[in-house]
């Protein structure tokens, strides 16, 4: 039993560090746009992080990939770092990646197969964790520019919302995918 604990820990240690990763290079792909925040892939890494590690672990990786971003580490969009980066116009999305993460986690269970009946409550959870990261974003991004609500919604979350429904899922197919492929590998997850 200690052993079978050990390992586990192991295991949640490297994945949680593998998806950080993930989210960190995902957020280097971007499109830039007008209003400042441009298209990138962080919604899709931070929905497949939570899938696949569950609420807990999936948190905790969202947290370390801020964490990074804060004292510095180039994690955020264009490799950008440091305070500034949290504090600036796309902070509130930054810190929406939080519930966003626990809410696809708490959606992961244990399912490795795709079957879309079973995806619907996990995929719900999803969009109601890129709404709260929508409106965490849209609130700091009328505070930072000291716009009204209705034009920073329309400029910062409006364009971006089928793309981010679209990232939850994919990112839900591809977690039952890769939790499959660690089930076959005797790998223990615990999401």
């Amino acid at each position: 039993m200690m052993k079978e604990t050990k390992k586990m820990a192991t295991t949640d240690l490297v994945l949680t560090g593998l998806c950080t990763a993930v989210i960190a290079v995902l957020a280097q792909i971007s499109i830039p746009m007008p209003g400042g925040v441009p298209v990138t892939l962080q919604t899709f890494a931070v929905a497949l992080c939570g899938y696949i590690l569950g609420w807990k672990m999936g948190l905790v990786s969202v947290a370390v990939y801020i964490l990074l971003g804060a004292v510095g580490a180039p994690v955020f969009t264009g490799f950008k770092g440091g305070v500034g980066s949290i504090l600036g116009v796309t902070g509130g999305f930054i810190w929406g990646f939080l519930p966003m993460a626990a809410l696809c986690g708490l959606g992961a269970g244990k399912k490795t197969v795709w079957k879309a009946k079973q995806a619907l409550p996990g995929i719900a959870l999803g969009i109601l964790g890129v709404a709260l990261c929508h409106g965490a974003g849209v609130i700091w991004y009328a505070f930072a520019t000291k716009n009204a609500l209705l034009p920073s919604f329309l400029s910062v979350s409006l364009p971006f919302i089928p793309k981010d429904l679209v990232s939850v899922v994919a990112g839900y197919i591809l977690a039952c995918v890769i939790k499959s492929a660690l089930y076959r590998a005797n790998v223990p997850v615990k999401a």
